[in-house]
């Protein structure tokens, strides 16, 4: 199976500036060693179960907690697929293959 989570996570009680916080989130998530991808408005992350995925949402809120942030918002979207494998890339690159394709 695979499941990517789409997530967004940021204290709102930071002020303007809230990229250290989310870098420290981004360096959990390269550390753990998932398969990721940061775009400007949140993070993409492939494993093998929902339960995975949901992990890292709540890792990632008590690194926050952790770090003293007293306001939290994320938002989390999940594709799940049985007999799915690289669902990361696999999905982009159908896109781009019809894009060539013509269709």
């Amino acid at each position: 199976m695979s499941v990517l989570i789409e997530f967004s996570i940021f204290p709102m009680d930071r002020g303007e500036s809230v990229s250290p916080d989310v870098a420290e989130v981004i360096r959990m998530i390269r550390d753990s060693g998932a398969e990721y991808r940061l775009t400007p408005m949140g993070t993409i992350i492939e494993t093998a179960t929902i339960g995975e995925a949901l992990a890292f949402v709540e890792r990632a809120h008590a690194l926050l907690e952790a770090r003293g942030c007293g306001r939290i918002y994320a938002t989390a979207k999940i594709d799940s697929r049985a007999g799915r494998r690289g669902g990361l890339e696999g999905k982009v690159a159908a896109v781009r293959n019809r894009l060539d394709a013509g269709a």
